[in-house]
């Protein structure tokens, strides 16, 4: 785990895997709610901008 943005768990998280990824708990959002094609196999999630912030002091 990198980062997340309360201190229970089942919010929203970065981890960073094995294979040098970074992988996204967030909260499910549509396309249709964001307003994107969105390609078959690929899914959307929203996190806050803070949580990015706290990521990129983690992996520096």
């Amino acid at each position: 785990m990198l980062a997340k943005a309360c201190a229970n768990s089942g919010c929203p998280t970065i981890y960073e895997s094995d294979r040098g990824t970074l992988v996204v708990q967030g909260y499910a959002v549509s396309a249709a709610q964001a307003g994107i094609d969105l390609p078959d196999g690929e899914l959307l999630v929203e996190i806050p901008v803070d949580l990015l912030s706290q990521v990129a002091k983690a992996v520096n």
